[in-house]
């Protein structure tokens, strides 16, 4: 690895001296380097200004680390238009057969133009939040804490790499800039919106949130760089002029890939099935072990957000579930149309997980399927506080069906995860669209036999048997 990147900086050097000749590249980054912290330090003055005159301090003390934050993120944003165009730009250019022509190795190379793009506008973004303390010091006489620029220097770094990374990625596998730049929709967008997220924790002031903003950035870089190096081809770079969009062909993948290896029922099943299951296992083991971190995390919430004993009226539940176990909220118990409305819930949480894990490696599925798991942890530390056993709990309440829904979810994260690691995984027999088509095979047909049979068969139990058992167990 360290000969990868010493090699790697011959074409990080190169790069870099070509981008301080450019003033396309370098009058951006001055003027957000300098400009814009002077105009974020003339915003927090006025701020601080105003609520002073209301006794309301807090608010510039929220704000004056919003506006850090915003100064560091600012600069990095340049990353993007030179990243998208670190290969695919000298192609459009016919700069980059002499390049690819280099006795460099294809890891050594890719590595080289991700440092490249990824350096100056990090420097610049360094440079921004320095003129900025040095600024709102002088004007208001703030300093932060150590933590605290730790902590905004370190997202503004991931931050970078995140996005270096995916546009990276983008221009090594588009064959123009106008394709590239019409990609890039799928990196800003989602970059806005966690710039949103971290903003209301910096507005709330827990800032100890940031530091998982900060390891999940850092892990979505990490894929996003390996799914590069995995994919990077110099000949596939040089040889395709124009991207299609082929559906007979990928039908005919999926198809293929959905039916799998074709014989007797039974055999097709264990091949094609039981095959997959297998190959999937420690996927399965490690949404098993989200899932019961899931559950714990949730748990020590209960100590943190607890409530009040006279809030949870046992009494009062065994009563309400003597007279109303029928109809609890939108839920009818005992009713086919209680199983449609469980099933369709459930089905509509895993389309979401899935999609989600589309666009993010598997990470953002995997969070949103072991959320409930973390409520049913919360709510079972929450019942013990009361003097119920958790076990009296769960299985007045989960277990019943937990027995059958709790795998499929399981299923269906080890599925996502996988759909995910497709991405990241060198296959030298298919490209990278070709080997996710495939996967996505994998993914409707384990779906379609096994999980949504499990759903159903879980929504039944919910409807019909887990009532009767909170019943016996409360009522007495």
């Amino acid at each position: 690895m360290w000969i990868n990147l010493q090699k790697a900086m011959i074409i990080t050097r190169r790069e870099i001296r070509d981008q301080f000749r450019d003033w396309r590249i370098i009058t951006p980054i001055i003027i957000l380097t300098v400009f814009f912290p002077g105009l974020m330090n003339f915003t927090a003055q006025q701020a601080v200004d105003f609520v002073s005159k209301y006794g309301a301090a807090v608010i510039a003390d929220r704000l004056i680390p919003f506006l850090l934050m915003v100064v560091g993120f600012f600069p990095i944003s340049v990353s993007l238009v030179i990243a998208l165009e670190s290969f695919v730009g000298e192609k459009e250019r016919r700069s980059i057969e002499p390049l690819l022509s280099s006795p460099l190795t294809d890891v050594q190379l890719y590595l080289g133009k991700l440092m490249a793009v990824m350096f100056p506008p990090l420097i610049g973004s360094y440079l921004g939040i320095s003129v900025y303390l040095i600024g709102v010091f002088r004007q208001v006489g703030w300093v932060p804490d150590t933590t605290l620029l730790i902590q905004v220097i370190a997202l503004a770094t991931v931050q970078s790499l995140v996005m270096v990374s995916g546009a990276v990625v983008v221009s090594s596998q588009t064959t123009s800039v106008r394709a590239a730049n019409l990609l890039a929709s799928f990196i800003i967008i989602p970059m806005a919106l966690l710039l949103v997220g971290e903003s209301m924790i910096m507005f709330w002031a827990r800032y100890e949130v940031l530091w998982w903003a900060i390891f999940g950035q850092a892990i979505i870089a990490w894929l996003l760089i390996r799914t590069g190096i995995a994919h990077f081809n110099r000949e596939e770079l040089l040889g395709i002029e124009l991207d299609t969009l082929n559906f007979p062909w990928a039908w005919q993948v999926f198809k293929s890939a959905f039916i799998g290896q074709p014989g007797p029922i039974w055999k097709w099943w264990r091949i094609n099935v039981w095959g997959t299951l297998i190959k999937l296992k420690w996927s399965i083991l490690l949404s098993l072990l989200f899932t019961i971190a899931g559950s714990l995390i949730g748990s020590t919430q209960a100590e943190v957000f607890s409530i009040p004993a006279d809030v949870l009226d046992w009494g009062y539940l065994e009563e309400g579930l003597v007279t109303g176990i029928e109809e609890i909220g939108p839920i009818r118990f005992f009713s086919i149309e209680g199983i449609g409305i469980i099933f369709i819930h459930n089905l509509r949480a895993i389309a979401l997980a899935s999609l989600l894990g589309v666009f993010s490696f598997g990470v953002l599925g995997i969070i949103t399927l072991v959320l409930p798991f973390s409520i049913i942890g919360y709510f079972t530390a929450i019942a013990s506080q009361t003097g119920l056993s958790p076990w009296t709990f769960l299985l007045g309440f989960v277990i019943p069906h937990g027995i059958v829904e709790v795998p499929a979810i399981i299923l269906t994260g080890a599925l996502i995860i996988h759909l995910g690691l497709t991405l990241v995984s060198p296959n030298d027999n298919y490209s990278i669209g070709e080997a996710w088509i495939r996967t996505l095979g994998d993914w409707t047909r384990i779906l379609l036999l096994v999980v949504i049979p499990l759903l159903l068969v879980a929504a039944f139990l919910e409807v019909y048997i887990t009532p009767l058992v909170a019943l016996e167990i409360f009522s007495k």
